[in-house]
């Protein structure tokens, strides 16, 4: 009993601190993005929105390249990034409370849960990336 008491202690206290992180690290990025982005180039977003009224669409930009390009000092790339970090909090959050409802043995609310935290994977993993 008093070994599932220390879990559950550790699995509400790290909890919060977890996704706070998250959160935080987000900001960071995204803040970061956007000063890159103001500096660097101030029309990017403009001139996108020219191109997709003129016919001309986006290139749908792959993982990898905008890892690439979050590295290289891509201010676009490090704000897709900071959204995919922030993005972690609610999957976070729902995965935390999956642990919760099979450690309190509620099936229903597991499944459940299980069932809106595949969704919400599977969301991420086929969005369009840009």
């Amino acid at each position: 009993m008093a070994s599932r008491d220390v879990e559950d202690e550790i699995l509400r206290k790290w909890t919060p601190l977890i996704l706070r992180s998250l959160l935080i690290v987000s900001a960071v990025i995204l803040i970061t993005g956007l000063v890159m982005m103001a500096v660097s180039t101030p029309n990017y977003y403009v001139e996108r929105f020219h191109a997709a009224q003129s016919g001309r669409s986006h290139v749908q930009q792959e993982w990898a390249q905008m890892g690439r390009g979050a590295i290289s000092g891509d201010a676009h790339s490090l704000l897709m990034i900071g959204l995919l970090v922030l993005t972690l909090v609610p999957l976070g959050r729902v995965a935390f409370t999956l642990i919760l409802f099979v450690k309190q043995g509620d099936r229903v609310f597991a499944l459940a849960t299980g069932y809106v935290l595949a969704a919400l994977i599977l969301g991420v993993m086929l969005g369009r990336i840009g």
